[in-house]
């Protein structure tokens, strides 16, 4: 917990106001003394150092999963108890560290001198830690620097997307920089991708959306229930609605201590980290999960920040389609010409043991929308989802995933910005919220069965003898 606090302090996306400052120093020791707690319960994860990592796109590629998807009727459900699984994730990651790290790209960078002249000292210091893990080309290193502002529809292949979930996809994000990716959680088809070099590429740091899967494992592990309490001290605590609804991060990083990495990553991965989550989609990269806990902060940054965790955008939509339809993971699938959208066919990945956990974590997705974080996504149809931000110096990561409950037809909007102050996780909402409102304009939600080939097959087909 000491080396969480101390990466947690001085991370920018943590600390946005004065008064937050003052809620953390107030807090840390309180923060210090739950950690102590997890160590004498055995549970606590060591972290061996208290430099600074960054967050943002991840350069290192895992391999993809194979290319061929399960047929509907005969995927297996996946189960969720880590007990036998363990071990085998344990030793792919271990198996793949080495070649994870000789995989790292890294980013060449400013002037030392010049940056560091602009930041604060401990920014300063961060980054010069930074520069010197690069230099060394020691672990796992991630840096962006992206414009607020571009033409995020340049270069885009519109070829077999739905036309009107595009227009309101590229109205919502207007001239921000970031992508958008809207799927029909009932069959995993993607229905649009703005800014597909971003959405397909690597990914970035997941920010406070990890939350929604760790909340899932904690869950499955009988950890915490939906209305039992994580208390900070004689006074304050919070549960489970509440700390998804305003993204308490030592909420996350107590339970994430408590989880501890074996558990954690057996179901990250079986949620789909560090996997692609596309069927043969042209030109996507997959996500990564760290092969141990973070060297910065441990596991209450991993679980917390998704530190060192790399997330597409799809990986994103993937793991919210399944919450949205109760458990079932899709291959995503991207057809690109009126041939392919006439033989789609829903594959399956697998199928995920938490409908019985759905109904718990729904309560803060929607409190995150109606009180929390994500409060401008907000209307008068139902929506639940998860914002995360992170900073890196003056550039941002925004993030929203998302799913609606009103109407016939549910849609999974995931949306990610990147720059400068505009991109965090509220204005990202914000982007999901309009996209929504635009749809339901169109009267697009009124529809009572998802749009597959076989609902718009004539009927003198479906139903003659």
């Amino acid at each position: 917990m000491l080396a969480f606090l101390s990466a947690a302090t001085r991370r920018g996306g943590f600390l946005l106001t004065t008064r937050a400052t003052a809620r953390v120093l107030a807090s840390a020791a309180l923060g210090l003394a739950i950690g102590l707690a997890a160590v004498g319960a055995g549970a606590a994860e060591p972290a061996k150092s208290t430099k600074k990592s960054t967050s943002a796109t991840s350069v290192k590629k895992k391999r993809a999963p194979g290319s061929k998807g399960t047929a509907v009727r005969s995927a297996p459900k996946a189960s969720l108890s880590p007990a036998t699984a363990v071990p085998a994730a344990a030793k792919t990651a271990k198996s793949g560290s080495t070649a994870t790290a000789k995989a790292a790209s890294l980013v060449p960078q400013k002037s030392a001198g010049k940056a560091a002249a602009k930041l604060a000292p401990e920014a300063a210091t961060a980054l010069a830690n930074k520069r010197a893990r690069i230099a060394r080309g020691d672990g796992w290193v991630q840096t962006w620097d992206e414009p607020t502002y571009k033409d995020s529809t340049s270069g885009d292949n519109t070829a077999g997307e739905d036309v009107v979930v595009r227009a309101a996809a590229v109205e919502a994000l207007g001239g921000l920089n970031g992508s958008v990716v809207v799927v029909d959680p009932e069959t995993g088809r993607i229905l649009t991708v703005v800014n597909q070099q971003l959405a397909l590429g690597g990914g970035f740091q997941p920010c406070s959306t990890v939350k929604v899967s760790v909340a899932l494992a904690g869950l499955h592990e009988n950890l915490i229930t939906r209305v039992s309490p994580i208390r900070f001290n004689s006074k304050s605590s919070l549960d489970l609605t509440d700390a998804l609804a305003y993204s308490n991060n030592y909420y996350f990083a107590t339970l994430g201590i408590k989880l501890g990495y074996d558990r954690y990553s057996y179901y990250a991965r079986l949620f789909g980290y560090g996997e692609k989550a596309g069927l043969n989609i042209e030109g996507e990269h997959p996500g990564y999960f760290p092969p141990a806990p973070p060297k910065d902060g441990g596991m209450g940054m991993l679980t917390s920040f998704g530190e060192e965790i790399s997330q597409t955008p799809l990986e994103l939509a993937g793991l919210m389609s399944a919450v949205a339809n109760g458990g079932t993971l899709y291959w995503l699938q991207y057809p690109q010409s009126a041939e392919e959208i006439r033989d789609f066919q829903p594959q399956i990945k697998r199928r995920l043991d938490i409908g019985n956990l759905i109904p718990t974590i729904k309560p803060g997705m929607r409190g995150a929308v109606e009180f929390g974080t994500a409060r401008r996504a907000s209307q008068d149809d139902t929506i639940l989802g998860k914002t995360g931000t992170c900073s890196e110096g003056r550039t941002h990561l925004g993030w929203f995933g998302s799913f609606n409950e009103t109407g016939g037809h549910r849609l999974v909007v995931v949306v990610l910005l990147t720059g400068g102050k505009p991109s965090i996780g509220p204005m990202a909402s914000g982007v999901a919220g309009d996209v929504y409102k635009r749809l339901a304009s169109e009267n697009f939600f009124r529809t009572t069965t998802p749009l597959t080939p076989a609902t718009i097959l004539p009927t003198q087909i479906c139903c003659s003898r």
